[in-house]
């Protein structure tokens, strides 16, 4: 880190992006988690629309990687390590991530410009604080996910503008994991038992699926998921995420817990059914989908199957009318 730019702060409502040069290189730190990293694709989409010439590197852990891998928005995908991200040279340093971890990487950058949101510790990293994004928009309602990464780009200097949906890269051709007629994808895991639905509703859930909605059920779940509870159905284990987009882009309807799968569904349009156990359905609902959120007032598995049922029924219904 050089001395002048360490010292540097820049003043409020400079425009970051005018003082880029032409091909400049920008870093955006985004580490984990899968939601979050899907969530940040519209974010790092705008920048690119609004200067082309940019060339984007995102610092990933590798597990990660491949939602940002083949994404025409970005250049490169980075280790989270100082030398990676220093031998990338960005003019443009931007934490979307938050963290000690992150902070060092952004810090040491090598960046003239160190931006991260104002909340973010330690303060010193950064010498382009962004405020929240109520201020950066002007609103005071709270924000979802995806507008709160976007707000970032909005600050530093991208026009004002809609946005998109969340992008997420999948090979071509059909899934070799997929049932040969029209399917749905269900997702029945999630990061803690508070966000995790019965597994005895779920398969009543796929039951209703395949028998009024005749789509086949997929089950889907990561290398450290159990789905023996699922034994009657077709399940996919700790495929790569590369396939499980590929997957989720042909299907027909996805249904599952809040969780990182249900962002993968959304970026590709799916109709979905989510169901919210603690999570804050405001800020991590689907982004830019037809769907439709079951938040529970108590536990998750206070979450009536009946109502499941007829939020596939009806979300289902209301995306082949639109076909």
């Amino acid at each position: 880190m050089r001395p002048a730019e360490s010292r540097l702060r820049v003043p409020a409502q400079t425009n970051i992006l005018e003082q880029l040069p032409v091909n400049g290189r920008v870093a955006i730190v985004r580490l984990r988690s899968l939601g979050d990293c899907v969530l940040s694709t519209p974010a790092i989409g705008i920048l690119n629309h609004a200067r082309p010439d940019l060339r984007i590197g995102v610092v990933v852990e590798d597990r990660f990687a491949d939602v940002f891998r083949g994404n025409p928005a970005i250049a490169e995908v980075l280790p989270p390590t100082v030398r990676a991200v220093r031998a990338f040279a960005p003019d443009l340093c931007v934490n979307l991530h938050g963290g000690t971890r992150s902070a060092r990487l952004t810090l040491l950058s090598g960046a003239k410009y160190r931006a991260g949101f104002d909340i973010f510790r330690p303060a010193f990293a950064y010498n382009t604080p962004i405020p929240t994004a109520q201020e950066t928009l002007d609103i005071t309602r709270r924000v979802h996910t995806a507008e709160h990464m976007a707000s970032a780009m909005f600050y530093l200097g991208v026009e004002r503008t809609w946005i998109p949906r969340a992008f997420v890269p999948a090979p071509p051709g059909r899934s070799p994991r997929a049932p040969e007629g029209p399917y749905a994808v269900i997702h029945p895991m999630a990061a803690t038992a508070e966000k995790t639905w019965p597994a005895a509703s779920f398969i009543e859930a796929a039951k209703f699926i395949r028998d009024s909605i005749h789509l086949e059920p997929v089950f889907v779940g990561g290398p450290d998921d159990d789905l023996t509870p699922f034994p009657d159905w077709r399940t996919v284990v700790g495929a790569p995420l590369a396939e499980v987009a590929q997957l989720m882009r042909d299907a027909s309807l996805f249904v599952g817990n809040d969780s990182g799968p249900a962002h993968v569904a959304a970026a590709f349009g799916l109709p979905m059914v989510v169901l919210f156990g603690p999570s804050d359905a405001e800020i991590w609902s689907p982004w830019r989908t037809v769907g439709k959120v079951l938040k529970s007032t108590g536990a998750i598995e206070d979450i009536a199957v009946a109502d499941v049922l007829r939020a596939i029924e009806r979300v289902h219904s209301v995306h082949e009318a639109h076909r």
